[in-house]
């Protein structure tokens, strides 16, 4: 691999992801759309961090990542491996075309991501649990500032899928990334609608994070689908579902 180009990792500041963020990101894409054939071998750390033109630390914290989602896997020695999976980008769900795609996106996410909830109330790490709070003290400093933050947004509902152990969940809310994204944005222009529309979705924010905190998994599924659903009907008043 190496006739790669560096990759430029410049991103906007509000963006505020970690450079370990993205080359993760970066690098599971790759595999998943099979640049990486099973079984390759990696570039060493030297030559990932040249070509993502970031040090040694976040290249292996990236690969560490890596290798607990089932990426990759190490050999003692020998380096970093891609590992067999059964399909190439397995939720492959193109682009978002319609304000219908929208809410079916919803639909999706209202059947998942409460299921994910209490999975990371019954199952997470003191280290998960910080991620989730992490993501919950940028959403608490925006909505301070009247503002709404897609990215910390989405990374706290990422968080809670990470924290539920299980890599299914991880990777259908990363591959529906981009159509989340679009669905906050919407949503956090509808907030501005309300006096008080931004401290609300906080504070529902706040009661999913509590509930995964105090190991309480039927309110932890229960708070995320109110979550969902009400932030779905705050994005359709007015508009068709189609």
């Amino acid at each position: 691999m190496s006739d790669r180009k560096p990759v430029d990792l410049r991103v906007p500041p509000a963006n505020r992801k970690s450079l370990a963020d993205i080359v993760f990101d970066r690098l599971m894409r790759s595999i998943k759309s099979g640049s990486y054939g099973p079984d390759e071998r990696l570039p060493t750390e030297h030559a990932l961090a040249a070509e993502f033109q970031v040090s040694r630390p976040v290249i292996r914290e990236a690969l560490q990542r890596l290798r607990e989602q089932g990426f990759v896997y190490s050999r003692q020695g020998a380096g970093t491996f891609i590992r067999q999976i059964g399909l190439r980008e397995p939720l492959g769900f193109g682009t978002l075309e319609s304000i219908a795609d929208l809410s079916r996106c919803y639909e999706f996410r209202i059947t998942l991501e409460p299921e994910a909830a209490a999975a990371a109330a019954e199952r997470r790490s003191a280290s998960a649990l910080a991620d989730i709070a992490e993501a919950l003290d940028l959403m608490r400093d925006a909505t301070a500032r009247q503002r709404h933050r897609e990215d910390a947004d989405f990374a706290f509902h990422g968080a809670i899928a990470r924290a539920s152990d299980n890599r299914y969940f991880v990777t259908a809310l990363e591959a529906l990334a981009d159509h989340i994204g679009v669905g906050m944005q919407f949503h956090g222009q509808s907030l501005k609608a309300s006096p008080d529309g931004l401290a609300q979705v906080f504070e529902e924010h706040a009661a999913i994070h509590d509930a995964i905190r105090d190991h309480q998994p039927d309110a932890a599924r229960r708070l995320m689908r109110q979550h969902l659903i009400g932030s779905r009907d705050r994005l359709f008043v007015g508009r068709p579902r189609g």
